[in-house]
This record gives structure tokens, C-alpha cells and sequence, in this order.
């Protein structure tokens, strides 16, 4: 199939890039690249159509300086395109993550993750820094949800800790594809894929909530994960910088939540916060 790419200079760059990734996602964006200037973004070419930015909003916003070329790219295999790049990472040298090709390492905790156009492999600093959480934390026989699971990378590590029952929910119709790829390569028996968003969660209950996807959503479905978390339940939340903790805090206060660690990393956060 073929794409067509974007590449976005931006001023300042954030938070413009976290915003303008959220509404190309919305569009049927399917992969992104941060740079030193700004965005790259690709699409399908058959869900393209010339007015597809009209409405985007950070384009047009004062605060923000945005330009932007873009061309079709012929066909690109890019699992060939991540392999050459994809190394193994690890955390706290007890976890992992690999792509299928690679050694395994002999840590506790070997996660295998084949990405394709999912976000999620663990080398961006918001994946890591849940891994971080979720180590710390005794899952057994604790619910879980994962939202915006990506690849599920989140949701199969927390069913190695011991989780049970696991759900893992991404918009993303190829996120949900990969997900239960991935599911299968790790051999896991205790996760369930679903396409969609928050509005799937109705009457849920869950131990542990895993909320890894950016500051304005985030903040719209706070609420909906505050009713789904058992009293004593821990939520998880990454996806901005630490310039956005006290907006996250502040909401956090409204819904009796406390916040009870936090990591950072490059200036990315991740928050544990209890019930």
C-alpha cells in the first residue's frame, strides 16, 4: 500500500507536536516521528483526500507556528524499514523487550514485540517509564485495563507480573491487529483486544488502570477511569511532559485521587496514583 507523508516544522514544539499528533491520529494518521524541527506523519494514500487538514487545530492556533510539505511515498515494506533500527532495550535490568529476530537476554521479564505501525516497542520514554511503574507493582490476580494499548506491550507485562483478567484497548484499528499479534507471541492466556475508546467502559471494574496516550485525552476521560478503579486501585498515567503535571494534578485532586509516585524521563512523566 502506498503513503502519503507530512512533515510538520513546528514552533514551539511543544506542546504543538503532542497536540497535533492526538488530531492527525483522529484522521487516520498511522505513524509518526518526532524530530529536531517538528512531525513526520504518514497515512494510507486511500484515506487521503487534499482538505484532510482543514480542520486540524493546531494549524490555525496563535500559539503556535506550523508549516508543512507533504508527497505520496511509493510502497515501503516497514517492518524492513524498523528492523534496521529496532535495538533491545532494557529496564531496571530486569525487563526486556525484543523484536521476534533478536537474542533472547535472560532477564526475568523478556517481552517480545513486533511493532509494525504501532506505538509502543518500550524505547519511547512514556512506554518505559510504565514498564518502571508496573515493576514496582504486585499484579497478581489484579485487573488491568490498558488504554490506547498500542501494541499491548503494557498489557503483556503486567499478565507476566501475574494480572488477571487484562483489557486492552486501542481506536487504532491496526493497534487492535497488532495487539493480538503480539498477544500470541507472548504466549499470553489472560488479555482481551477491543477497538475503541473510553466510551467502551460503561460498568467495568478494575484493580489497575493503564492510561499511556496524551494530556487532553487524558483529562477528558479521567472521570470515566476514576469509575471504572476499584477503591484501593492504582492508575497509571503517561503520554505528557512535566510541564503538564500540575493540570493533571489539579483534576486529579477533584476525583480524590493522590498521587503516589512519579517518574520522569526526558522530561517525559509517568504517574502512579491511588484510590
Amino acid at each position: 500500500m502506498n503513503y502519503t507523508g507530512y512533515t510538520f516544522t513546528i514552533t514551539p514544539l511543544q506542546p504543538a507536536t503532542e497536540i497535533l499528533i492526538a488530531e492527525l491520529g483522529e484522521l487516520g494518521f498511522e505513524s509518526f516521528q518526532e524530530t529536531e524541527t517538528g512531525l513526520e506523519a504518514y497515512i494510507q494514500t486511500q484515506d487521503w483526500n487534499e482538505d484532510i487538514l482543514d480542520d486540524v487545530f493546531a494549524l490555525s492556533s496563535p500559539e503556535f507556528t506550523i508549516s508543512y510539505t507533504f508527497s505520496e511515498i511509493e510502497q515501503v515494506n516497514w517492518n524492513a524499514e524498523w528492523e534496521k533500527n529496532f535495538e533491545p532495550i532494557q529496564v531496571d535490568d530486569k525487563v526486556s523487550v525484543i523484536a521476534p529476530f533478536h537474542k533472547k537476554s535472560g532477564l526475568e521479564y523478556e517481552i517480545i514485540i513486533e511493532p509494525k505501525m504501532s506505538f509502543g516497542t518500550g524505547h519511547h520514554e512514556t512506554t518505559h517509564l510504565m514498564i518502571k511503574h508496573l515493576l514496582e507493582l504486585d499484579l497478581t490476580n489484579k485487573s488491568v485495563l490498558d488504554m490506547g494499548t498500542g501494541t499491548g506491550i503494557l498489557a503483556i507485562f503486567a499478565e507476566m507480573k501475574g494480572a488477571q483478567p487484562i483489557d486492552a484497548i486501542d481506536i487504532d484499528e491496526w493497534c487492535f491487529i497488532n495487539t493480538e499479534e503480539n498477544i500470541e507471541k507472548n504466549n499470553c492466556k489472560h488479555i482481551t483486544a477491543y477497538q475503541g475508546d473510553a466510551s467502551m467502559l460503561v460498568s467495568q471494574k478494575y484493580d489497575v488502570i493503564i492510561a499511556n496516550i496524551n494530556r487532553n485525552i487524558l483529562l477528558n476521560d479521567m472521570d470515566i477511569y476514576n469509575k471504572c478503579l476499584n477503591k484501593g486501585g492504582k492508575l497509571l498515567l503517561s503520554g505528557f511532559y512535566t510541564q503538564d503535571i500540575p493540570f493533571l494534578e489539579e483534576r486529579t485532586k477533584d476525583l480524590g485521587l493522590t498521587i503516589q509516585k512519579t517518574y520522569t524521563r526526558n522530561n517525559w512523566v509517568g504517574l502512579q496514583l491511588d484510590k
